[in-house]
């Protein structure tokens, strides 16, 4: 039996390939169906479109449904017209109804439409009842194949139900227990149930103290409180506490690599435009908006350069050690940036650790400043010989590092308590703000002390 390996992959994938080209079908499904989904999916992403079309052939659709639920949502929705619609309709009948609802949501409404019409009434009515949340809601991101059992059954009863449902359940290690009403009541660990005595009455094994979400939650907090308790799945609720469904870690994780990419995309500046597959013209397009800004923020720091002019024509040396002040404010400041966004992030900075992180920060920002104006005091006089010159540039790089950190750390928060989202001050933004308040700074001390020069 060939075995898939780190590092031989690529022989299997030619012995999946080999079979398919000689049209040999049986050792096809068994070689491929072989795979983890996982690299079923990889191994399908290397077929050409007549290959495909074999596989189509090959495959039942609740067998194209585990490698089609391991593709990426727009690897998804560039392959589902290459197939039948009434083949597809029930590879979508068999997908999990959260993984159904991301495809519908990146498709065209009236081709979508079709597709809940041609499936199953049962499953298209739980996909409808989805697609009505608002998107990257707890809502929006459950799923509907579950387990659920009663507290009246014992333990034997339920394994024997387990043994039934688990086929069509996303995950069986939490059972949930719900009343006459359909609310939630406790909940079974599958190693409850397996060391429990047979005749164990589930409510005598069964917590009671059950972590859920409501269905209104945003997505990324769904995450973290499944991160919090060490969940597999979470449960979501209600307001009167009705079971809707669950949201799965395997979920979890592509929400936060979703966060993350789209957290990635507003410090840089690149929102939407970090997918390597976007053309020149569709990535240009997106992250115009933002360099088209930031020139006009430019202008304002030449303006500032402008306002003293007369301070640069008595001291030209003066000019020489912009772009250092600059760079030096807008580095510290994206810093600061990164640490408010993360802490956000992660939920760190709470109520009564504001003022303790902004001192942080402007302690971190002085100290970088001190070591810098040591470092210039010390090079600046040795190569140009001036000692004024020299606590200027020092003297300004210690007050714009150690404002700059304060910068990069309070907008973030600020843009947070305005209910947008903290990322949105952006890397760019930042260092453009820090640009202008370091070059106020060092002219400022500069024009002060002009009479000396």
């Amino acid at each position: 039996m060939i075995r898939l390996r780190k590092n031989n992959r690529e022989p299997y994938i030619e012995a999946v390939l080999n079979a398919l080209h000689a049209k040999q079908e049986a050792l096809f499904r068994t070689s491929f169906l072989e795979l983890h989904p996982a690299d079923q999916a990889d191994t399908f992403l290397r077929f050409d479109a007549a290959e495909r079309q074999q596989v189509y052939a090959y495959l039942a659709p609740d067998e194209l449904a585990v490698l089609y639920d391991g593709l990426e949502v727009k690897n998804q929705v560039l392959f589902f017209e290459e197939m039948d619609e009434g083949y597809f309709s029930e590879v979508l009948n068999h997908m999990f109804t959260d993984d159904v609802v991301m495809f519908l949501n990146d498709i065209d409404e009236e081709q979508a439409a079709n597709f809940l019409k041609k499936m199953a009434p049962e499953k298209a009515k739980k996909i409808e009842t989805l697609l009505a949340y608002e998107p990257e809601t707890a809502g929006a991101i459950l799923t509907k194949e579950f387990v659920t059992i009663s507290s009246a059954d014992s333990a034997e009863q339920v394994i024997e139900h387990l043994r039934k449902e688990a086929p069509g359940a996303e995950i069986i290690y939490y059972n949930y227990v719900v009343d006459e009403a359909g609310a939630l009541a406790g909940v079974v660990s599958l190693r409850d149930l397996i060391t429990a005595a047979p005749d164990e009455p589930i409510t005598n094994i069964m917590s009671r103290q059950v972590v859920s979400v409501p269905d209104d939650m945003d997505q990324e907090d769904v995450a973290k409180v499944i991160q919090k308790y060490d969940l597999l799945a979470v449960p979501v609720v209600t307001e009167a506490q009705q079971l809707l469904g669950i949201v799965t870690v395997d979920d979890v994780i592509d929400i936060i690599e979703l966060e993350t990419t789209e957290d990635f995309g507003e410090i840089s500046a690149t929102k939407g435009a970090t997918d390597l597959q976007l053309s020149a013209f569709t990535a240009a397009k997106k992250r115009t908006p933002w360099i088209i800004t930031l020139m006009f923020f430019g202008l304002i720091t030449a303006g500032v350069i402008g306002r003293f002019e007369d301070t640069l024509e008595q001291i030209v040396l003066l000019a020489v050690f912009i772009p250092m002040i600059m760079d030096s404010a807008g580095n510290v400041g994206t810093q600061s940036l990164a640490v408010s966004v993360r802490g956000l992030a992660l939920g760190t900075v709470e109520h009564g650790k504001f003022w303790r992180m902004i001192r942080r920060e402007f302690s971190t920002g002085f100290l970088i400043g001190l070591l810098c104006m040591i470092i210039v005091l010390g090079i600046i006089p040795l190569i140009y010989g001036e000692w004024l010159i020299a606590f200027i540039v020092g003297v300004s790089i210690l007050c714009t590092l150690s404002i700059s950190a304060v910068i990069g750390s309070v907008v973030p928060l600020v843009i947070n308590k305005l209910k947008f989202d903290p990322a949105i001050a952006s890397g760019p933004f930042i260092t453009t703000l820090n640009d202008i308040t370091g070059l106020l700074i060092y002219f400022t001390i500069a024009t002060s002390l002009l009479d000396r020069l």
